[in-house]
């Protein structure tokens, strides 16, 4: 029978998930389901009452099962009134006739070391000379150049020009940034100049966001002033107010090899202190007072809500105090038994107001990680009794120095075996989100949080004094004769020298940890979505059997874990025998890419180098996908494996150098001919066909040369070095002449089997 009184919610909440996931999966060319739901509803209802009169559990149960579809069904409802690109309004429905629109930003500005990033929310367009209403979010960057002021939350905006629909990836395996805006309900970018738009005035969506943001720049100025090193400024405002604009790429890349990249941001860490902060030191000044539980939770919800208004009331520290508030609430109400269903009812709550935060990497990773703790940390803890054990070696005969001692062993190693389990049970249910957004696994993850996590709780606890200090003085100096300025200011001096030294202590230890522990670290794995799935369920069915002892969860756990190996090696065996020669889509470089199974070679056409970042972000990706084993870059054509050959032109020897045609570089791989051309083409060209023939740096080529050289047979590609202007000359007339075109640019990689594989 089921029963619905106990966790009503642990069973509602991933019913909506359910609905939620269905509809952003398979929901694009659904009905309106309003009205499906509406009728669902209603008939749940008829049928719940009709239950209740009657005797047989079957009754009861056919009502409950209703009921939870109706729930299934209330959350892809609730995803697809969501989606704004489905209102009649929405920039969509004037797919490149927007002249100009009017525009309001909506969101902090991420300040980059060549641009300014942001999202504007439109309220008006001009299409043929009239102004209409519209909606839709832009997401736009502008040139971060001198004279051009960092855009801020609340500014109305008219922007000349019309935005385009986001990119899909550009590579194999690369990150979906449109995904990404899609599930903020931004569906259009914009690439912004100076001279195309212009500020009218200042009018917030949300004064009250306007005020927070504010707050939390000001919260930043008292860092900026009194920490005088970068580093330790830009950790000291990352772990106290989330943001992580000022954090360099060497010490994002030491945090995330230790595993400790989520101090970092302001989460259910940061509230979590701040709440245990104050319980504890409210239940030991006040505890013995009448209704200490009832005004102890009001005045907790008060501090959290008020450090989420002070940290800029971001989506993270929303999300933590949300969920946070629902656990305060359980405790006042008497609930504290029924955590999980506290933590189900915020989750739902969150969900129902945006059920695309689902799709939010921090939301999964949170209440994973809290829902962890809160049932495997316990049960990890019981597996050994450390201040027991050391308790019970302190002996009454002993001197009272040797017994303080096995006092203070006892309870030190109690606070490091509960800081363990708390970490080991955090990893548990986080490791296969882990691997499938990040395709790693930080094996020194344990030693890590073991120093890190004290160290960044007592400074966050210290940051918090400064900034409540600092207001406080601030505040009698309001009072005060201006004389006394110096020494109020003498006390933050003071507190912010400790701060600065915890965060350098702090930032030390990672960086230590980060040099010593190198190769513990687990790189570069492919979890596909299903796979994802089954590691979660094979976690599962072994936690079930280490609560039940039953060997049927066993048997479960050794079925998917038959199932997750047969999916790798069908992945495997798919990879095997595939081919694929790949032009990129690298900014102003030529970049191709020969593959054959589990092995890759990449050769820079231009013989330049690829630097770090473009190998991590464009090429990498790709790597982890096909779980590649052997990969080689090559500078040019040089060393590569590929056979190449460089075809003189006829009048090479021209005596005119600007007007001396380049030679032509032919490559001849598994059958696939390809020409790679970087300059004019004279007429008098031997006849070359090819399948692929790639223009680059602005080849200046005619089409019927072209023609007559390679056949048109041949499918012209544009590589990333070809400018936006150049292609759209070029692309017209060499179609007109049958030729078949792909510009890298702005269609993405292009891939071509060898013709074995066609």
């Amino acid at each position: 029978m089921i029963t619905w009184a106990n966790f009503p919610f642990v069973r509602y909440t991933p019913a909506l998930i359910l609905g939620i996931v269905g509809y952003l999966h398979l929901g694009e060319s659904w009905p309106e389901l309003w009205p499906f739901c509406a009728g669902g509803v209603g008939l749940a209802g008829l049928l719940t009452v009709w239950a209740q009169r009657q005797a047989a559990p079957v009754a009861t149960d056919a009502a409950g099962l209703l009921c939870l579809l109706c729930v299934v069904l209330l959350g892809a409802t609730l995803t697809q009134r969501a989606v704004e690109a489905r209102r009649a309004d929405h920039l969509f429905r004037f797919e490149g006739q927007v002249e100009c629109y009017q525009s309001v930003v909506d969101d902090y500005t991420v300040v980059r070391a060549a641009t300014y990033a942001t999202t504007l929310r439109v309220q008006s367009v001009r299409v043929a000379g009239r102004w209409q209403r519209a909606t839709g979010g832009v997401r736009i960057s502008l040139p971060r150049v001198a004279g051009i002021a960092e855009p801020h939350y609340g500014e109305v905006w008219l922007v000349r020009g019309h935005p385009d629909p986001s990119k899909p990836p550009l590579n194999p395996g690369e990150f979906d940034y449109r995904r990404y805006l899609e599930y903020r309900q931004v569906y259009h970018q914009q690439y912004v100049h100076p001279d195309q738009y212009r500020v009218l005035g200042l009018q917030p969506p949300s004064y009250l966001v306007a005020i927070s943001m504010r707050a939390a720049k000001a919260m930043e100025g008292v860092f900026r002033h009194y920490i005088s090193e970068k580093r330790e400024y830009a950790i000291a405002v990352a772990l106290v107010l989330g943001s992580k604009d000022d954090v360099d790429a060497d010490t994002k890349l030491a945090y995330s090899n230790t595993g400790t990249t989520h101090i970092m941001a302001v989460s259910g860490l940061q509230v979590g202190l701040l709440f245990t902060a104050m319980s504890g030191l409210l239940g030991m000044l006040f505890g013995r007072l009448r209704g200490f539980r009832l005004w102890s939770a009001l005045l907790g919800l008060a501090v959290i809500w008020s450090y989420a208004f002070l940290t800029g009331l971001s989506a993270s520290v929303l999300r933590a105090t949300v969920m946070f508030s629902f656990v305060i609430m359980g405790r006042l109400l008497g609930r504290q038994d029924t955590i999980f269903n506290t933590l189900a009812v915020a989750a739902f709550a969150l969900l129902v107001y945006n059920p695309f935060i689902l799709a939010d990497v921090g939301f999964q990773l949170s209440f994973l990680a809290v829902l962890s703790i809160v049932y495997l940390q316990p049960r990890i803890v019981k597996r050994l009794d450390v201040k027991g054990y050391f308790s019970r070696r302190r002996k009454p005969w002993q001197p009272r120095a040797v017994q303080r001692a096995w006092a203070g062993c006892a309870w030190f190693l109690d606070v490091v075996w509960q800081a363990t389990a708390l970490s080991v049970a955090a990893q548990v249910a986080t490791c296969a989100l882990g691997l499938f957004y990040f395709h790693q696994f930080p094996l020194s993850f344990l030693v890590s949080n073991l120093g890190a996590v004290p160290i960044s709780s007592m400074a966050v606890y210290v940051g918090l004094a400064l900034l409540a200090l600092k207001g406080l003085m601030a505040g009698l100096g309001m009072l005060l004769p201006a004389g006394a300025d110096w020494w109020l200011d003498v006390p933050p001096q003071a507190l912010a020298r400790l701060l600065e030294g915890m965060v350098y202590a702090f930032n030390e230890y990672i960086f230590f940890i980060s040099r010593t522990m190198a190769g513990w670290m687990v790189r570069d794995i492919h979890v596909s979505a299903l796979q994802t799935v089954l590691l979660f369920a094979i976690i599962g069915a072994c936690l079930a059997w280490a609560h039940g002892k039953q060997l049927l969860w066993l048997r479960w756990a050794a079925v998917l874990l038959l199932g997750y190996g047969g999916s790798r090696v069908w992945e495997a065996r798919q990879l095997a025998p595939d081919e694929d020669f790949i032009v990129y889509s690298i900014p102003r470089r030529s970049a191709v890419g020969f593959w054959q199974g589990a092995a890759a070679e990449f050769v820079t056409v231009d013989s330049l180098p690829l630097s770090e970042t473009e190998r991590t972000y464009r090429l990498l990706p790709g790597i982890i996908q096909r779980a590649a084993r052997r990969t080689a870059y090559r500078v040019g054509w040089q060393q590569a494996a590929v056979p190449v050959a460089c075809v003189a032109d006829a009048d090479t020897t021209a005596r005119n150098p600007f007007f001396r045609p380049g030679p032509v570089v032919l490559a001849q791989w598994r059958g696939l001919r390809l020409a790679f051309v970087a300059n004019r083409i004279s007429s008098a060209a031997q006849p070359l066909p090819v399948d692929v023939l790639v223009l680059r740096r602005n080849a200046r080529v005619k089409p019927e040369i072209l023609a007559a050289v390679f056949g048109t047979q041949a499918r012209v590609v544009f590589d990333s070095s070809c400018k936006i202007w150049y292609v759209a000359r070029q692309d017209s007339a060499l179609r007109a002449l049958g030729f078949r075109t792909w510009d890298v640019t702005a269609q993405g990689a292009y891939h071509q089997r060898p013709p074995a594989q066609l």
